[in-house]
């Protein structure tokens, strides 16, 4: 009797368990597809032959005794967004990236999705490259989100990757009970 009891327990738990996978699976859909899709183009962005992540150009010196100074260069990037590009978009900088070992310098700008890699002693653009990389990763943490709608605090990023987090944590956790629940069903059968 106290086994057929332990049974019915035991169902119970993994029907609930079947339940909750179920709606957690509908809930979060959209947010693991747009997650998985996203990781999978970061996973290959350094393997994409120049069309996620713009290959790095090699400046003419990577004796950094020999660069212009870091203001100079910035200055040089921001003048050639402003002649080569067609509107106004922002020259605010959002980082600059100094790789040493290629010579140059990539400057990314604020608000768009346009970035510059300029060779470190001669000042001279080697490149524009469109920084799609940086675009799939805010889709991917959901800081696209924040920013199309000026949320300065992050908030959907931090409800975004909560609940994504949380229920992935859900999956495995009831996915895991799925197949070992059964398992020990047919085992007290005997």
């Amino acid at each position: 009797m106290e086994n057929l009891q332990s049974r019915q327990k035991q169902a119970k738990v993994l029907r609930n368990f079947r339940k909750i996978h179920r709606i957690t699976g509908i809930s979060l859909c959209l947010f693991l597809i747009f997650i998985g899709g996203t990781g999978l183009l970061l996973g290959w962005k350094k393997n994409s032959a120049g069309m996620i992540l713009a290959d790095t150009s090699t400046g003419t010196s990577t004796d950094m005794t020999k660069w212009l100074p870091i203001h100079k260069l910035a200055e040089n990037a921001i003048q050639f967004i402003q002649d080569s590009i067609p509107g106004e978009l922002d020259t605010g900088i959002d980082r600059i990236d100094v790789r040493p070992d290629k010579g140059i310098v990539k400057i990314s700008f604020k608000n768009h999705y346009v970035g510059v890699q300029v060779d470190g002693a001669t000042g001279v653009v080697l490149k524009r490259e469109n920084r799609y990389a940086d675009l799939i990763e805010q889709i991917h943490d959901g800081s696209w989100v924040d920013r199309q709608f000026g949320l300065k605090s992050g908030v959907f990023k931090l409800f975004y990757t909560t609940v994504s987090g949380l229920g992935l944590l859900t999956f495995c956790i009831t996915g895991f009970w799925l197949w070992y629940g059964p398992k020990i069903l047919r085992k007290q059968q005997g």
